[in-house]
């Protein structure tokens, strides 16, 4: 493995091309805006600068990691060197299969296609493909260049050698890999995602406020973060395209997303990304501030 096409240029796909390329790899960062691409690696030399000033790394390292990236607007120019390809775009199935379609016609015929999906079927993504063998969920917890976790799901079809092909690429970035199967949610989101929508049910139904459900879940399971703060950095769109999977994938009525959920991501309220979920964020402000629509 010595060349990495990200596909995405967002919040993940920047993440996820930082600690390639920091960790000497040739990255190629694909998205069709260079609007997009410009700011992933500004956002991406932001994170290096904190890490310099915090002494985790060198201004070499950093330097190296900045040369170790490049970007394209073309799908087929970004992966026709590539021995792994990263889809780290929208959690959106169609879009998805699009993508994974361009990506067999255009990345080399020995090249592993991963997807960074949180939900998504993996089997479903491969069938799309002439390679079913060679594709397999890669995914990683936000913040990248932070978080340990890479979740590593199979296929119906991914080869096992792929499988420890990935799972020895993940050591050698520094992150603990868990190998899952394919099955809506897979582990993490499985857990995590009917917990923060029986959160949500909690404040539609008046148990308690934003406030105190968060606190609860910090002080009385030793969380750092409270399931609506999660809940509003992940995205709240994010957790209500995850919820419809598990609840389209299981037909169980538990997975159902809360209609308070679904309300907030049509009025367009989608947490940190839009400066108001169910706290508001302001530029420069660490402080929780509880959003005006849960006030008492």
């Amino acid at each position: 493995m010595k060349h990495i096409t990200v596909i995405g240029a967002g919040t993940m796909g920047n993440g996820i091309a930082h600690v390639f390329a920091q960790n000497g790899f040739a990255t190629t960062i694909v998205d069709i805006s260079d609007t997009a691409l410009d700011k992933a690696l500004a956002t991406i030399a932001k994170n290096l600068d904190r890490q310099v000033a915090k002494g985790s790394i060198t201004e070499e390292v950093k330097a190296a990691t900045l040369n170790n990236l490049t970007k394209s607007t073309s799908i087929a120019d970004g992966v026709k060197n590539a021995d792994l390809v990263v889809e780290a775009a929208t959690e959106n199935t169609e879009l998805k299969l699009k993508i994974f379609q361009e990506l067999d016609a255009h990345a080399p015929a020995e090249a592993i296609l991963a997807s960074n999906t949180s939900s998504i079927s993996i089997t479903k993504i491969a069938a799309v493909t002439k390679r079913p063998d060679k594709v397999i969920g890669m995914h990683f917890m936000n913040p990248v260049p932070v978080m340990k976790l890479v979740e590593v799901i199979n296929g119906y079809a991914t080869a096992a050698s792929v499988t420890e092909t990935i799972i020895t690429l993940s050591k050698q970035l520094g992150k603990v890999p868990c190998v899952a199967n394919d099955y809506p949610g897979f582990v993490a989101n499985r857990i995590l995602m009917p917990m923060i929508n029986e959160a949500i049910i909690s404040l539609h139904e008046g148990v308690a406020g934003v406030e105190e459900i968060d606190t609860i879940m910090k002080l009385g399971m030793a969380h750092p973060m409270g399931p609506l703060q999660l809940a509003d950095f992940i995205g709240l769109d994010v957790c209500l395209s995850i919820l419809q999977v598990l609840y389209d994938g299981f037909g169980n009525p538990k997975y159902a997303p809360c209609p308070l959920l679904v309300n907030m991501v049509t009025a367009g309220k989608k947490g940190v990304k839009t400066d108001e979920g169910f706290y508001v964020y302001t530029a420069g402000s660490k402080e929780l501030v509880v959003s005006p629509s849960f006030k008492k």
